[in-house]
């Protein structure tokens, strides 16, 4: 994964090449512990970490719950930043649920936390026997679901009516939010990336991408959380 967001030509350069991805489809939760500490104590400053229910094959063989290894990475590293890539939101765990597993790890990652998000794929997610929707729809529960999810993350008593989601008298609150990077591979994503994000993330640097992402990211945050919030007016305490 490459990540594209605020931070300068030479902190990004150096943070892509000492990145790490840890596979939760080819190593068991143990091994992805031990080597996201092996990484550390080598040198890397980054790593991601898969959050699929389905690896891609069966030769794979491997698919742990990603909340539980990113708790146990949490006790067993203390620098290396770490971040999903991507969760998807929307469909197999519901966005107040995530809002909750996403504040504890950015508790337990005391500032070392980011939240990679995407639509993703039909067979790493499609589990529950509900019709998997086509991409526009995909993309507007996503942007839905991270509008869920900040609402949790300010804290206080939370309602919620949208066209895809309900909350209810929920509550969450972390420390401090984690950035959210958003998973784009055209451009529609890129809209949504740009309207919901503090980045975007790939699989490889694609210039036009980046170029239409940064053309599109003209908002401060305050006018941004401002925009955010009309999108959804049936939301608050």
């Amino acid at each position: 994964w490459s990540v594209h967001d605020d931070v300068g030509e030479g902190e990004e350069d150096a943070r892509r090449r000492d990145q790490l991805l840890v596979s939760n489809e080819e190593m068991t939760p143990n091994e992805m512990v031990r080597n996201a500490r092996r990484a550390e104590e080598t040198g890397f400053t980054t790593a991601w970490i898969s959050d699929h229910y389905h690896p891609w094959i069966d030769a794979q063989g491997q698919s742990p719950f990603v909340w539980s290894v990113i708790g146990g990475i949490a006790t067993a590293t203390e620098g290396i930043r770490l971040g999903t890539g991507a969760t998807c939101p929307t469909k197999r765990i519901h966005p107040a649920i995530i809002a909750q597993a996403t504040a504890t790890s950015a508790a337990m990652l005391e500032g070392r936390f980011w939240f990679g998000v995407g639509s993703s794929e039909n067979l790493n997610e499609n589990i529950l026997g509900v019709r998997w929707p086509p991409t526009d729809v995909r993309l507007e529960m996503l942007e839905e679901a991270i509008h869920v999810i900040w609402l949790l993350w300010e804290g206080g008593n939370k309602q919620h009516c949208g066209k895809h989601y309900t909350v209810e008298n929920a509550y969450t609150l972390p420390d401090e939010s984690p950035p959210i990077y958003v998973s784009a591979f055209g451009p529609k994503a890129i809209e949504v990336a740009a309207r919901i994000g503090d980045g975007y993330v790939g699989t490889a640097p694609e210039g036009n991408l980046l170029k239409a992402f940064i053309g599109k990211v003209l908002l401060p945050p305050l006018r941004k959380s401002e925009v955010r919030r009309k999108s959804f007016p049936h939301s608050g305490e």
